[in-house]
């Protein structure tokens, strides 16, 4: 071990902690997945490396939106993304809430896997299979208290506004 060189050596800590708000334990973790993608070790990511990133984390940025949030975080303008920067970058996703409109749209996204034949609503049917998976391992009694208390007008079925409403309250103690 003592041959290897400190992968950490040049980091300043202090300074990214201040801008991104981001651990020390999470800058060393980001360090590692920076270099994973630097497998050319250049010490940056390019914007191909920039979009395979974002992919691996579930978004699919379009080259607009690729190129906006380059033009974002590259402060130098070299097209690079240093440690720094892809550290600001993943502090956007790790530290920030989103914004309302972009969860209503995922939201949204995800109403529409439920409904599938489009008619606003999903069944308590349907809300059942979801909540037991998600909430798995729960009693019939448990799953019937969940299932009454959402379905508070007893129609048996949830719109789209009472989805958002379930999806986005904290979850009681």
């Amino acid at each position: 071990m003592a041959n290897k060189p400190d992968i950490y050596a040049g980091i300043d800590f202090d300074e990214l902690n201040e801008v991104t708000g981001l651990e020390s334990d999470e800058i060393k973790c980001l360090k590692t997945c920076f270099d994973l993608f630097d497998a050319k070790k250049q010490e940056f990511l390019s914007a191909d490396d920039l979009d395979e990133i974002l992919r691996a984390m579930g978004f699919r940025p379009s080259k607009e939106e690729l190129m906006e949030i380059l033009a974002e975080i590259d402060e130098d303008g070299s097209g690079e993304i240093e440690f720094g920067e892809f550290c600001q970058l993943c502090a956007k996703f790790l530290v920030e809430d989103p914004d309302i409109e972009t969860m209503k749209r995922e939201l949204k996204d995800a109403f529409r896997i439920y409904d599938k034949a489009g008619e606003g609503f999903i069944t308590m049917d349907t809300l059942r299979g979801l909540i037991s998976e998600l909430l798995a391992p729960l009693t019939d009694d448990e799953l019937d208290g969940i299932i009454e208390e959402l379905d508070e007008d007893g129609s048996g079925t949830m719109d789209f506004d009472e989805f958002c409403e379930m999806m986005m309250s904290a979850p009681q103690n």
